[in-house]
């Protein structure tokens, strides 16, 4: 509608019905933010210093397989600074150049890390399907030692992200996930292989970990490429949304409602509402404000409504 008066309501209504939870959001998702990137951090510096003593672990019992993992493991803190960066980077406030702000900076660290530990944990099957046909002997009582250290450096980070919310933190949680249910493997494989000689165990039990964590990988990439895709926030049914929008006194109709989500927890939706003739400021600026009501419990943080009388041309059409 191109009259001034309904220009001047959508301001106002805009104003009135957003900045209160808008401002609440802002402060929690600073504090929130804050946690992730304080979790991470500790992750980070676990991962760090396990990999330092696997190094030296790894030249003591003289295993290629733990110097291996020391490298695998020097890639995963790689890939939890490159998350923490981008965690802190998606808490920036939205400018001229990323008018919706910076939070899909945290999907594209999901991305990248999701990639990255795809490619590794297919790297440590293959490894695990050549070890089958050619099994090799290892230190058992040294691996047993080292299992023990890893599980709890590993499982200590990964318990620090136990309750991830953004795919960022959930994507790097799995890289922590994936270290720990190893040496857990690794500690069992060479309990079994104390007493018995039996290294063919060592890569079954590698090969069902990568096969585990992959899929739960590519779960969370399918999330990733949903948001990237600009897909409905999970959950939103546009359908019913706009027939509740239809149950509002003077809503004739509501139609090209249009939603996505920035990160996979805050989103983004426009909707036309069509009115009866006839019907004054006051009730166009109370439509809006029904529409804000409907949305303000589901993490919507940028809301539009364009409002057109009944009969009048609507200009997205």
């Amino acid at each position: 509608m191109s009259h001034e008066p309904e220009t001047q309501s959508h301001e106002q209504s805009h104003a009135h019905a957003h900045e209160p939870s808008q401002s609440h959001s802002h402060s929690h998702s600073h504090s929130h933010t804050h946690a992730l990137s304080s979790n991470l951090l500790t992750a980070f510096l676990l991962n760090l210093a396990f990999t330092g003593i696997e190094i030296a672990g790894g030249l003591w019992t003289n295993s290629i397989a733990i110097l291996s993992d020391a490298l695998h493991d020097a890639g995963d803190s790689l890939t939890l600074a490159l998350a923490l960066y981008l965690q802190r980077l998606s808490v920036k406030s939205a400018d001229a150049r990323f008018t919706y702000g910076y939070r899909r900076f945290s999907s594209l660290g999901a991305l990248i890390s999701g990639v990255l530990l795809s490619v590794g944990v297919g790297y440590m099957g293959w490894q695990a399907v050549h070890r089958l046909s050619n099994p090799e002997p290892v230190h058992a009582q040294g691996m047993m030692m080292l299992a023990v250290i890893g599980v709890l450096f590993n499982g200590a980070a990964a318990w620090k992200l136990r309750h991830s919310h953004s795919l960022n933190e959930k994507v790097a949680g799995w890289h922590l996930v994936e270290d720990t249910l190893g040496w857990i493997a690794v500690l069992i494989g060479s309990a079994i292989m104390t007493v018995w000689d039996v290294p063919i165990i060592d890569p079954l039990l590698s090969l069902a970990i990568s096969v585990f964590i992959l899929w739960n990988v590519i779960r969370n990439l399918r999330q990733v490429a949903m948001v990237f895709l600009q897909r409905a926030p999970a959950g939103f049914d546009v359908a019913a949304f706009e027939r509740r929008l239809c149950e509002f006194p003077g809503v004739l109709n509501a139609h090209l409602t249009q939603t996505w989500t920035v990160d996979g927890e805050h989103h983004v939706l426009s909707t036309h509402l069509v009115m009866q003739p006839g019907t004054t400021r006051e009730e166009i600026v109370e439509a809006k404000r029904h529409v804000h009501r409907l949305l303000r419990e589901q993490d919507f943080e940028h809301i539009t409504v364009d409002v057109e009388l009944e009969g009048e041309d609507c200009s997205a059409e």
